[in-house]
């Protein structure tokens, strides 16, 4: 594992830019160290470290985006996000404990979102028996990123979105004062209107959304 990681932090330095990081930083509010890796030098480092040939076993991932998680600099959550996704397919059960480390942790909406529509997202579709459990839970907490990820998580379901459930997490969610929560809200039913605008238009108008929420749930219909 401590090679892997080496071999990436070796080219990672290789690459910084102090005049980009400083941007880079300011953008996410100062919250994030950074390298200065534009997203498209970050991927071309990233790639042999991403290659099916030289991926480390399933079994050692979960520890290594953990170290990830815990560096300071963003280009490594970052990695650790796309690293963790490479095994898409091989989800366990007990990955839904790291997903909540890793939205919990470090959180801003650019890991978030990933984690909550690529990650989350495929893992309640391989173990739906979760599903209820783990969203009323982020629901009821008083976290706003696994408040959001109840959220995001069927952004990209299309007819597949359980509408009963989106209904119930938005309703949960009424009334709150955070740019992101109701941000979230006008995004994933702006999305579900590719769908079923008849549903969104029919919710929208029955529902006290924020006016944020309703600006962005309408956007694309006519």
């Amino acid at each position: 594992m401590h090679s892997y990681i080496d071999a990436l932090e070796k080219e990672f330095k290789a690459k910084a830019d102090l005049q980009i990081a400083m941007q880079q930083k300011a953008y996410l509010q100062n919250q994030f160290e950074c390298y200065g890796l534009k997203t498209d030098i970050r991927r071309d480092v990233q790639k042999p470290f991403l290659a099916k040939e030289f991926l480390p076993p399933k079994k050692e991932v979960s520890e290594i985006v953990m170290n990830l998680w815990k560096r300071q600099k963003r280009e490594y959550h970052y990695f650790g996000q796309e690293l963790i996704y490479k095994y898409i397919k091989q989800l366990e059960q007990k990955d839904i404990a790291l997903f909540e480390y890793m939205i919990t942790h470090n959180s801003w909406w650019d890991t978030v979102d990933f984690i909550a529509n690529k990650l989350v997202g495929t893992y309640f579709k391989s173990y739906p028996e979760h599903r209820d459990v783990y969203v009323q839970k982020w629901l009821q907490s008083k976290n706003i990123w696994l408040q959001r990820s109840a959220l995001l998580f069927q952004l990209k379901y299309k007819e597949h979105l359980d509408e009963v459930l989106l209904a119930n997490s938005i309703n949960a969610l009424l009334g709150s004062k955070e740019f992101f929560i109701n941000k979230a809200i006008g995004w994933v039913l702006r999305e579900h209107s590719k769908t079923n605008p008849k549903w969104v238009l029919a919710f929208v108008a029955k529902t006290p959304l924020d006016a944020l929420s309703k600006k962005e749930a309408l956007r694309l219909i006519k």
